[in-house]
């Protein structure tokens, strides 16, 4: 009943005021107090799932986007960032919205759904499913081929709302930030809600193999050979790939052109309700 609701309810288009934008293998947690982010979103999943967990006494909310690399562990690092803003032996309890996937080819979405539902039943504390928008749930067939119905959703930290959305701003570093994902990344907490800063990095790789190659592919491969699920990817998918490989290419080692002195980039939310980078003080 809850994912028919929630397919049957419009795309809303989220502006950056306010937006903290969460990519894939990223998550960010805050609470309603937060005085510069009230909604979490991310989209752009095919196969991946978004993840809400809150917990209704102190309404900290954690947002993240899976893509099954490595579930248990990401499970337990959101719970940790979830219960360590809530007095969890106080009033309250832990809710959880699982959105995203479709019926894709090599049913990767389905492995996913399954490893999502048996990290959270690991956990030694008590979580209520409350949406559960996955995969079958989440399916439109068109001219014999599975696409998602909803890509993307958003959390308004304050209500507790969720809907499905599209973010036409992606937030700072957002090459940076995928060049981390491409090379291989774990989960990585992006917000500092107590300072109420977004810390991107710092991220370290080796130089991507073969980057001229893939460079010089055409839109075709590249859409069968890096996507998990080629015929149901957003329009954007080719063009935002070529962007973080050209930036991999440019930036071969970071840790010499990015972050030379081994500190994140720090953005805060100026008077707009953008993000603005925080200038680092010398000492």
């Amino acid at each position: 009943e809850k994912a028919k609701l929630l397919r049957s309810q419009p795309t809303q288009i989220v502006e950056p005021k306010g937006l903290l934008y969460v990519q894939q293998r990223e998550f960010a947690v805050t609470t309603p107090k937060d005085g510069s982010v009230s909604i979490l979103g991310s989209d752009d999943a095919t196969t991946c799932h978004i993840v809400v967990l809150r917990h209704t006494g102190s309404g900290a909310t954690c947002l993240t986007h899976c893509d099954g690399s490595d579930t248990e562990a990401e499970v337990s690092l959101i719970m940790s960032a979830v219960k360590s803003f809530s007095n969890t032996t106080g009033y309250g309890r832990l809710e959880v919205h699982l959105v995203g996937g479709f019926n894709d080819d090599r049913q990767l979405s389905q492995k996913l759904t399954n490893q999502l539902l048996r990290a959270f039943d690991l956990q030694p504390d008590d979580i209520h499913l409350m949406t559960f928008c996955v995969t079958e749930l989440n399916d439109r067939e068109e001219k014999d081929i599975h696409f998602p119905i909803i890509y993307g959703i958003a959390v308004n930290v304050k209500t507790a709302e969720i809907f499905p959305a599209t973010f036409p701003e992606k937030g700072p570093d957002e090459d940076l930030r995928s060049a981390h994902i491409l090379t291989g990344a774990t989960l990585t907490n992006i917000y500092d809600a107590k300072m109420e800063q977004l810390h991107i990095g710092p991220y370290f790789w080796r130089p991507f193999p073969h980057v001229d190659f893939w460079l010089e592919q055409d839109d075709q491969q590249i859409l069968q050979n890096l996507s998990t699920s080629p015929l149901a990817e957003p329009p954007h998918f080719v063009s935002h790939i070529r962007a973080t490989l050209t930036f991999l290419k440019e930036h071969p080692f970071p840790s010499r052109s990015l972050f030379p002195d081994r500190k994140p980039r720090i953005y805060k939310k100026n008077e707009e309700g953008l993000w603005e980078q925080v200038c680092s003080k010398k000492i």
